[in-house]
């Protein structure tokens, strides 16, 4: 058995975590293994709270994935199953993906209580075409997940993988907490859209450069704690450009424009942009006639967009990204 597998066991069994003598020295992308541990993921929905979450949050992530035509749906972190069933319950066709068979029996057991059975594969996101198969609309990696992966080299592997399960006018969210402001002005928390649970503490107990250690308190005096990587916005988002993503949009909050600091930024990347997408927007706004007349606009100066096929940075297709106060 390979040591990997003999740490998914330990997972599945163990409620206690071991950081070895140095904690704040355990900074590998395999840590994840055994840090949710059972005893932590039975306590996870906790520190969500489901009906809070959802409250919070609204019908972004659904509204998204409808905007862009999404039927089919990538969760390639899973956690105890939230998202995979708030959007299987939307109509959509979920795949629920977890490294943690702990976090997956958990969230099997969450479809189940809610008339659900979730498909699952238990899979690491280095490897994650290996274990999947086929192409998909989207794919959804939240709550803070790729934060695990404290190895550029890891990170560049995963969106590589996430980048080829997708389909070629797929879409990758990716959320993060915002480390930016922990490591330039220090941490604080509305507690408000993610960790919504009011009975428990989730805060860092160190953090620098490399590492932003979390500790989480529950209420029975039980505590846990979690190693990840501090990543910044902007490197997030270049990363996602560099694996090949044409366009990035990140908002705050759930909200495209923020005036304060938010606790958390969502990236919706595209794989690819239709050149002609302002006009193809514009029409899925028209009706009737307006509509025909202009699609047969369109066919008959066909050759007039060949142009802007061919230019590598087309308007529409350019970088964006809504920064504090709309910049």
């Amino acid at each position: 058995m390979s040591s990997s597998s003999l740490q998914d066991d330990a997972g599945l069994q163990s409620f206690a975590q071991n950081y070895g003598d140095d904690p704040l020295a355990a900074r590998e992308s395999d840590l994840y293994r055994g840090e949710f541990v059972t005893g932590f993921v039975e306590k996870w929905d906790e520190l969500i709270d489901w009906d809070a979450r959802a409250e919070s949050e609204g019908r972004f992530f659904i509204d998204v994935l409808r905007a862009h035509g999404k039927e089919s749906v990538l969760d390639v972190a899973t956690g105890t199953g939230f998202h995979s069933v708030r959007l299987t319950e939307a109509g959509f066709d979920v795949l629920s993906v977890d490294g943690s068979p702990a976090m997956l029996a958990k969230a099997f057991e969450n479809g189940r209580k809610r008339g659900l059975i979730l498909k699952t594969v238990q899979a690491d996101w280095r490897e994650l075409n290996r274990s999947i198969h086929g192409k998909y609309d989207a794919i959804i990696c939240l709550g803070n997940s790729f934060t695990h992966l404290h190895d550029e080299l890891d990170r560049r592997k995963a969106l590589a993988e996430f980048y080829a399960a997708l389909r070629h006018d797929g879409v990758l969210i990716l959320d993060q907490r915002n480390y930016d402001e922990m490591l330039d002005h220090g941490f604080t928390s509305k507690h408000k859209y993610y960790y919504c649970g009011d009975q428990v503490t989730a805060e860092p107990e160190y953090i620098d450069d490399g590492l932003a250690r979390f500790n989480y308190a529950f209420p029975d005096g039980s505590e846990y704690t979690l190693n990840m990587f501090p990543l910044r916005k902007n490197y997030v988002r270049r990363l996602m450009r560099e694996a090949g993503f044409e366009r990035v949009r990140t908002y705050g909050d759930f909200q495209e424009t923020y005036e304060s600091e938010p606790d958390f930024f969502i990236h919706v990347a595209e794989k690819s942009v239709t050149p002609n997408c302002h006009l193809r927007d514009r029409r899925s706004s028209l009706s009737g006639t307006r509509q025909r007349h202009l699609e047969k606009s369109v066919a008959i100066a066909g050759d007039a967009l060949v142009p802007a096929r061919l230019d590598s940075t087309p308007q529409c297709a350019a970088d964006e990204s809504v920064m504090r106060n709309g910049h």
